[in-house]
């Protein structure tokens, strides 16, 4: 399958129809929503699990974050799979092995560190997977095409997170814990079924690898090493990243604030939730609007002015607003979310085609990784400063960020692709 085309796509914009109407990606959207509601759903569930049996609300918390971590190690030591095995087995095994550790955590009682270390090995292999299927993605659709399904999987993310944490506490209360573990264990099964049955196994010219790659751990471990090393040195690789990790990351501070927040302002209980729920709104209101109305060379140009909105409406917190405000400026720093669509394009185009896999298992194990550090060190912020305080450092922090992009993000537009040597995808 030829690679999804660069530049030369020009000013084309295409549909959510046209996209959703490409079978195979149509087969990756409807799992990985499906996925990220078992997520959501798993990893809450094992929170409260780990709360009930300890008692501490320190483990809970290392229980909620334990599968963030370890992605970015998974991600530098075994990256490089993504490129090298066929996606249908690597998405295929990503979903089969969670499935396998949330039914052990649903029917084995272990002790809490045998648990938390199920959960951050399980968590290794998630790049992996997730960059065999963001790789095939950026295969199956073309130009414009291709920002929309990320927009789309951006929209259905946030939904189904959402949905995911509702449907948490639904099966939490009616089911007890470990059923509930057990209930995302189906949903995982699910969407393994789903790829196996349904997605072709592609042959080696069609999805990057090799006919003669040995996959030994050592030689995947060093290809991985390499790999990463050489799309980090990569100054519009490397820039793209960072402009994609930074944001969120100073955003998920802000909003694990926000039940504190709510408590210091003495809000009536239960806003806290309704405050929680504007940022992914916003999100989903500007992915949409912003993926659907505007032409792929003005989300590019919008990429430094909604990365400003994401930022600059949190400053407002230092003035400790209260319910009506609060929700407005959050729905706009959710809103500002959509800057990454005009991202997309360009760090597509900086990637060299036989390290796409391991690129994008880069970004979202980045990503996840920043928006795990972010609360803690948004939460130490709020010892000296208060929530309000931090919630504003954390759009001031976005809103530098806005301005480092500005510096370089019109001659970023037309990107030089980094090249690896065919010795780092070839097992050694």
């Amino acid at each position: 399958m030829t690679p999804t085309a660069g530049p030369a796509q020009g000013n084309h914009r295409a549909t959510y129809r046209g996209v959703l109407a490409e079978p195979r990606f149509r087969l990756l959207f409807s799992t990985r929503a499906v996925s990220i509601t078992a997520d959501a759903l798993r990893i809450t569930t094992f929170s409260v699990l780990v709360y009930s049996s300890t008692g501490s609300a320190l483990l809970s918390a290392v229980a909620f974050g334990t599968g963030f971590l370890p992605q970015l190690f998974g991600s530098l030591l075994l990256g490089s799979l993504a490129d090298r095995l066929p996606p249908r087995a690597l998405i295929t095994g990503g979903y089969a092995v969670t499935c396998a550790a949330a039914l052990l955590l649903a029917l084995v009682r272990m002790p809490i560190a045998a648990s938390l270390a199920v959960v951050a090995l399980v968590s290794l292999a998630t790049p992996v997977s997730h960059g065999a299927s963001s790789r095939l993605v950026a295969q199956s659709l073309k130009g414009d095409a291709y920002v929309l399904g990320r927009s789309l999987n951006n929209i259905a993310g946030a939904g189904a997170q959402l949905f995911g944490l509702a449907l948490g506490g639904a099966a939490v209360a009616a089911l007890g814990p470990r059923r509930a573990l057990a209930v995302s264990a189906l949903l995982y099964l699910g969407c393994a079924l789903a790829v196996r049955i349904r997605l072709p196994r592609l042959r080696p010219t069609e999805y990057g690898g090799n006919p003669g790659d040995a996959v030994g751990e050592r030689g995947a471990v060093r290809a991985s090493l390499q790999g990463a090393g050489l799309l980090l040195r990569g100054r519009t690789v490397r820039r793209l990243l960072v402009a994609q990790w930074l944001p969120p990351a100073f955003v998920a501070g802000a909003e694990g604030l926000i039940v504190a927040y709510a408590g210091e302002r003495h809000f009536a209980p239960g806003w806290y939730a309704v405050l929680m729920g504007c940022l992914p709104v916003g999100m989903l209101v500007g992915d949409l609007l912003v993926g659907r109305l505007l032409r792929p060379r003005g989300r590019e140009r919008l990429v430094v002015p909604l990365t400003v909105l994401s930022g600059l409406p949190l400053i407002g917190f230092a003035a400790q607003p209260g319910v009506g405000v609060s929700s407005c400026l959050l729905l706009l720093a959710g809103f500002g979310y959509a800057y990454g669509l005009g991202l997309q394009r360009p760090f597509l185009d900086a990637l060299p085609p036989e390290g796409r896999g391991q690129a994008f298992g880069l970004l979202g194990s980045g990503s996840m990784t920043l928006q795990g550090v972010g609360p803690v060190c948004l939460g130490s912020v709020a010892a000296g400063l208060g929530t309000g305080g931090a919630i504003a450092v954390a759009g001031g922090a976005v809103t530098l960020t806005a301005g480092w992009m500005l510096t370089w993000h019109r001659a970023g537009r037309e990107p030089s692709r980094t090249t690896i040597p065919a010795s780092t995808t070839a097992s050694s």
